[in-house]
């Protein structure tokens, strides 16, 4: 029945809208409610984790990167795994990476049949910072999609702005989403039953949003099938625009479609892939990361421990690569093909930054650094978060800044985990040279 299936709330927002905020006042608030936390960051250090409160039991991470497209598989996973404890807790809340466009992660409870049988989308809960977002909303299109889709939109850091901004930019993000409830906020203090439970996500509004809503993305852009002879075929690649691709291959049942393995290769591709050099035996299931550095042709071994159907997943287009499989020196072409190419794209040009560095920071020149920083990029800069090391101080120093916002607080004590400084910085034109040295100058 429905009222049987887990309730999902997503929680969205552009970088430093105020997610981590509001998650955290979720887990603390007395509700009554069990949540478990699916978390992804964009970020080379992930630190999200480490400032969620009571992370160590509730804080499920997925792989850096895209939440939609390269990741969606991680998201079934840890559904699936979160499963197996069901009596654990009665709510799950996905908080996406500050880049994502949550369609697809909707999307995945609309297409997988073991989750839409198991979950209920509740909703999608997106912030908006009030002081920011303006900056965003016009050159970023998962700016623009996080309140499209949202179902509540918490207009956040209202104090930053004046009375007449604040109307206008409610204004403004009503003309996108008239269907979404808005509710204003300074430090995401919200009413909680205004964001949990809200009803179910409007699947009507999403389709009217976005036609091609229920059409999956997928972590590969090709996939072709092959009847294969048992023993040993050559996979051949040319050296193409990346130096590795990520393969993976499968049985395909006697009866069955390519159309009907899709799903399977979103799931292969959430697993580790295993590297491959040249002249690697590859076998069926886990993914292979093909390593293709030098020029010419790059042999690979396909182990066929059975005659009959196979199916193979490739993460770029086969054209690229001149991708061929061979059988006794012989091309032999697919019985058939998909293309896969996403249905989205990602801004290129906004890039992270991570620094990991042990040490005891110097307080006057790490404030001396950071406005210099801030100041002079602070444009640039769409987020900034760590955990330091402060000399002197045996409590974790937590920073977050949005732009030119810079804020920071002591917290818990540091205890028996290492003292290490983790710092993540997002933006356009980051010279990562410069950070670290930047950064280095501050300790002691």
């Amino acid at each position: 029945m429905e009222n049987q299936k887990i309730p999902v709330t997503v929680l969205t927002g552009f970088l430093g809208s105020g997610k981590t905020t509001l998650l955290n006042r979720i887990l603390t608030e007395q509700h009554g409610k069990r949540i478990a936390v699916i978390e992804n960051e964009f970020g080379e250090v992930g630190i999200d984790q480490a400032l969620v409160i009571n992370a160590e039991e509730e804080i499920f991470e997925m792989n850096n990167g895209c939440i939609c497209c390269t990741v969606r598989g991680d998201l079934i996973r840890i559904l699936g795994n979160l499963l197996k404890r069901r009596d654990k807790f009665d709510h799950i809340l996905v908080e996406t990476t500050g880049l994502a466009d949550p369609g697809p992660v909707a999307q995945t409870f609309f297409m997988d049949d073991e989750l839409r049988a198991q979950f209920r989308l509740d909703g999608i809960v997106t912030l908006v910072d009030a002081k920011h977002v303006l900056l965003h909303l016009e050159e970023s299109d998962e700016c623009k999609a996080q309140i499209a889709f949202a179902d509540v939109l918490v207009l956040n850091k209202t104090d930053l702005v004046d009375a007449e901004q604040l109307d206008g930019l409610e204004k403004r993000i009503h003309s996108m989403n008239a269907m979404a409830k808005v509710i204003r906020a300074q430090n995401a203090r919200v009413p909680l039953e205004k964001v949990l439970d809200v009803g179910g996500f409007d699947l009507a509004r999403a389709l009217v949003q976005k036609p091609t809503f229920l059409e999956p993305e997928y972590p590969f852009e090709w996939a072709g099938e092959w009847t294969l002879p048992e023993g040993q075929c050559s996979l051949c690649v040319e050296q193409g625009p990346d130096e590795t691709m990520t393969v993976a291959w499968v049985p395909l049942a006697s009866d069955g479609e390519l159309a009907d393995e899709l799903e399977r290769g979103v799931r292969l591709f959430a697993e580790p892939a295993v590297k491959a050099d040249p002249g690697t035996a590859i076998h069926p299931g886990s993914p292979f990361e093909l390593q293709l550095t030098a020029k010419g042709t790059r042999r690979f071994e396909l182990q066929v421990p059975k005659a009959g159907r196979w199916v193979l997943f490739t993460e770029h287009l086969p054209a690229e690569f001149d991708f061929r499989l061979e059988v006794s020196g012989a091309r032999l072409d697919p019985a058939s093909q998909k293309q896969l190419a996403p249905a989205h794209e990602h801004d290129e040009s906004v890039t992270s930054v991570g620094i990991e560095l042990p040490g005891e920071v110097d307080p006057k020149k790490l404030n001396k650094w950071l406005s210099a920083l801030l100041r002079d990029q602070g444009a640039d800069l769409f987020r900034s978060k760590g955990i330091l090391n402060i000399a002197g101080s045996d409590k974790r120093l937590v920073f977050q800044g949005v732009h030119m916002l810079f804020d920071s607080e002591e917290e818990q004590p540091w205890g028996s985990r290492p003292r290490l400084n983790q710092l993540v910085f997002i933006g356009r034109k980051l010279d990562r040279a410069k950070l670290n040295a930047g950064f280095a100058a501050c300790l002691n």
